[in-house]
Order: structure tokens, then sequence, then C-alpha cells
């Protein structure tokens, strides 16, 4: 992961700034070295106990030319109150204690078992940033995929379609560019809160299975999250990659395929206003990102690169970038999306 320059905070920098016991940083640590778009997202405390709620311009002001001794009318811009309400996301570890104390480390006994259900968060979390949907299950928070759904809605121009005009039916997948920041796209936690995923050892307790009784050491987990598009105009939706295309080429056919990924991207960086004003990354899962990566092994084309760079650790990784944006892989992204039309 490359390591890029903001003055927004991510999960990681709220860590390391609210929780002082040295114990959350680790977990920070491991949720973004698991899924990249952890790493980027920006967070942001909401102003309201449930989330955050927004102001969006939804028009601007009328201007006009004016001429000496004449008047011109006021105008006004439009704006709308949105409320994007976060999801709490939850999970309980209860270990024997015995069995916790068998091979005399019960504290990296238990962090293994911490490993398990941080990677459960991680994956869930990243599942419900592309596909989260309230319709579906009230509890979620609203996912990328819902925002960008229709070629025929009012944000359709921030949707690419690569379809060749005889998609595959539920076997595409989609690329996402993310400009984040604080007024573009960020991912806010209720008012009061903190941020990211709360690890709280809860001890040895009695738990009860009916008329039977165990001692255990308990952990609680938590996860507090949501996702706030403020400018629609910061998201672009590269929808409709057929995958069985795109996994039968072979040879020059591959490097087409490749070719035909990228003129999309470069198309999704236009439609982003200004991408100097947040972190842009874009997102795809590694069906997409082997072929992104074996095209940028020829050396003819020079929008792909293999970089090094060092992470938020401090460690040297290489990363691929296209003009000089990330290139994340997150393998919440499915194979099995249906038709965006």
């Amino acid at each position: 992961m490359a390591t890029l320059s903001t003055s927004n905070l991510t999960l990681l920098d709220w860590a390391k700034r609210v929780d002082p016991d040295g114990r959350v940083p680790v977990v920070a640590e491991l949720l973004s070295q698991s899924n990249e778009i952890l790493a980027d997202c920006v967070m942001k405390e909401g102003n309201l106990p449930t989330g955050d709620r927004v102001v969006i311009r939804t028009g601007l002001p009328t201007v006009y030319w004016r001429a000496l001794n004449q008047g011109i009318p006021s105008s006004k811009s439009t704006t709308a109150q949105v409320d994007e309400a976060c999801g709490m996301l939850e999970a309980r570890s209860e270990v024997d204690k015995d069995l916790a104390m068998l091979n005399g480390n019960t504290a990296q006994f238990r962090l293994s078992e911490d490993t398990a259900f941080l990677e459960a968060m991680n994956q869930t979390m990243a599942e419900t940033m592309f596909y989260g949907d309230p319709g579906a299950d009230p509890k979620q928070f609203l996912g990328l995929q819902k925002r960008y759904s229709s070629l025929s809605a009012d944000n359709a121009t921030n949707i690419i379609s690569c379809s060749d005009g005889s998609p595959t039916a539920d076997e595409q997948t989609s690329i996402y560019l993310v400009v984040w920041g604080d007024q573009t796209v960020y991912c806010p936690f209720p008012k009061g809160s903190k941020a990211g995923l709360m690890h709280e050892d809860l001890g040895e307790q009695t738990v009860y299975s009916g008329d039977n009784r165990l001692q255990a050491l308990v952990t609680r987990y938590q996860w507090k999250n949501g996702l706030v598009v403020k400018d629609w105009r910061y998201v672009v939706r590269i929808a409709n990659i057929d995958v069985p295309d795109l996994l039968a080429q072979t040879g020059s056919q591959a490097l087409t395929a490749a070719t035909n990924l990228l003129k999309a991207m470069t198309k999704a960086t236009y439609k982003i206003p200004n991408l100097g004003v947040g972190r842009p990354a874009f997102y795809m899962n590694r069906t997409v990102h082997s072929a992104l990566s074996v095209m940028a092994m020829d050396k003819s084309q020079g929008v792909l690169k293999i970089e090094q760079g060092l992470t938020q650790f401090g460690t040297a990784q290489s990363y691929l970038s296209f003009l000089g944006i990330p290139l994340r892989r997150v393998d919440a992204l499915l194979n099995t999306e249906a038709v965006v039309s």
C-alpha cells in the first residue's frame, strides 16, 4: 500500500490518537493489512448519536452580467439535509479458561482467536461498504453499489458501462474510483463514540448453557461505522466488466481486454472534478487486479506502473498504480454482480 499525503484521519490515525493503551492500534494494523480499503477510508466523527447529518448542495445560485447603473436580482443556492446512519457490527468470543491455559501462554492463545474474529469483522465491513442495503437489512448502512446502480439515475454520468452489448448475466464485476476526504467521501462513526473496531476484554465470566456452567474468558468486538458520499461526483463506478470474457482472454487478447479497462479507468479520472481535494484510489477484486498487473509488465504503456513505497507502518511494499493513483485489491468485490442497465 502506498503512503498518500493527506490531512484526513484514517482508522490507524484514530487508533493511535484516541486509544493510549496500545491494544487497539495493534487491532487497527491487523485490519489494514487484511483489507486495503480499510486503510484508505477517511474516518470522521458524526454529529448525531446514530450517524452524521450532512448538508448537500443541490443547486448553484444564478449569476448575471451587469451594466453600469443597472441592478441585478438576488439569487441563492439550494441545499438538502441528508441523515446517514451508522451500522453496528458486533461479535462475542467465549473461550474455555482451561483450554486457553493449556499451552501456558493464555494471551497468545487469545490473540490467535482475536485474529479470526478480526478477519470476520473485516470481511463483513468491507462487503457492506460496497453492497450494504438497508432495504434488505435495516441494520446495515447504504453501500456504494446501491448508490450507483442505474444508468438512468441522476448520478448515471458517474457510471461507466464496459458492456459489449451481450453481457453474461450475473457474472459481472466492477471497479470503483473513490476520492476520500471530509468534503467528498468518508466513514462516520457516531458522535461521542470511538473510531474503528472496539476490542473489549471482559475477563473471566461464568457462561451459562441451560443448566451447565463454564468459566470462560470473554471478549466483545464492536464496530460502529457508516458511509457518507457528500459529493456524488467523487465516486465513479466502472460496471459491467464481463468476468468470463476477461478470464477467457489469452496472449494479445488479454492485453486488449486490459487495455479496454484502462480506457474506462481513464474516463473515470476525468469524471472527478478535482483529484487533488482528497485521497483517490481504485478498488477492484483480484481477478481484475491480476489482469492489470500483467498489463503493467508491458513496458510499451506508461500509465500502469509497479511502484515501491512505504505502508502506514513503515514497511516497504510494492503496489500497482494507474496515472499515479493506487490500485487496491478488495476481495469483497464479487464476480457475480448483475448487469447494470
